[in-house]
């Protein structure tokens, strides 16, 4: 049976991870990830037993990332840099994953957030939703209208504007 300690260990990768995409390959999401674990060593004697631990330390992540945005400006993602790239990748296949990256950038926070959470970290709607504490369908609607605009981005279409014409 592995010990608690050895669970908070062996989520420090997708922390590292998500955390990269969120921030960048800087010091910033390094800095994220060990105040993360840090804050989760701390607080281990408060994690229930039989929960998931990893939803519970993203949790801590994103309350951390928040903190860090309400007293700066947010960092852009650098996904490049977060996904570990093959030898076999083609010169085409960055070039796509950085006009990806480009679109992500240009989503708004708590839809970039989401998309995240739910297509790199693969976390169910539940799991993403104890993590943001926001309601499942919160989570759902994020995510579709982070979906579109990001087909739409890709696509090199204009993105709807929010306002409506009245006459």
């Amino acid at each position: 049976m592995q010990s608690d300690s050895q669970r908070l260990l062996d989520c420090i990768p997708r922390l590292r991870r998500y955390a990269r995409a969120l921030l960048g390959a800087g010091a910033d999401a390094d800095d994220l990830v060990q105040d993360t674990v840090a804050r989760g060593w701390d607080k281990l004697s408060s994690w229930r037993q039989g929960s998931d631990m990893r939803a519970w330390l993203f949790g801590i992540m994103h309350n951390l990332h928040t903190d860090n945005v309400r007293r700066a400006h947010p960092a852009m993602v650098a996904l490049d840099e977060a996904l570990p790239a093959s030898q076999a990748d083609a010169a085409t296949g960055r070039l796509a994953l950085r006009d990806m990256d480009a679109a992500l950038r240009q989503l708004p926070p708590e839809q970039r957030e989401v998309l995240l959470l739910v297509a790199l970290e693969e976390m169910s709607y539940e799991e993403v939703a104890a993590v943001l504490h926001i309601p499942a369908g919160t989570v759902m609607s994020r995510l579709s209208r982070g979906r579109e605009r990001l087909r739409l981005l890709m696509e090199g279409q204009p993105l709807p504007s929010p306002l409506k014409v009245i006459k």
